[in-house]
């Protein structure tokens, strides 16, 4: 996957680039997902969030890796999540940063519990 859209550009960037190199039109990729033509044009356009689903069936009919997909949905979800309120969105992802790596050092050490 590009390094470029995982970076800077959205799960909807990544979808059109992917659909206009193919020179396919919206509804080859809506029947392919067995969705409405708009949905796909929402999703490109960033007015919809794609559901996680999508994500295995655009990975296959794009023949590209699922877990890196699956980071570029993530972070999207995240994002817009944070949008809403700009002015503590980067303490946010500081604070969850951490969380994040508490919690699996948490989960490590229960694992490792012997009763």
């Amino acid at each position: 996957m590009d390094k470029v859209i995982l970076e800077r550009g959205t799960f909807g960037d990544w979808l059109r680039q992917q659909r206009e190199a193919r020179q396919w039109p919206l509804r080859k990729v809506a029947a392919l997902l067995d969705v409405d033509t708009s949905i796909v044009s929402k999703l490109e356009r960033g007015h919809r969030q794609p559901q996680r689903e999508y994500v295995e069936k655009l990975a296959t009919i794009f023949d590209e890796d699922a877990g890196e997909l699956l980071v570029l949905f993530l972070s999207d979800q995240v994002a817009y999540a944070l949008l809403a309120d700009e002015a503590c969105s980067d303490a946010v992802l500081r604070v969850a940063e951490e969380k994040i790596k508490y919690l699996r050092a948490r989960n490590v050490k229960q694992g490792e519990l012997e009763f």
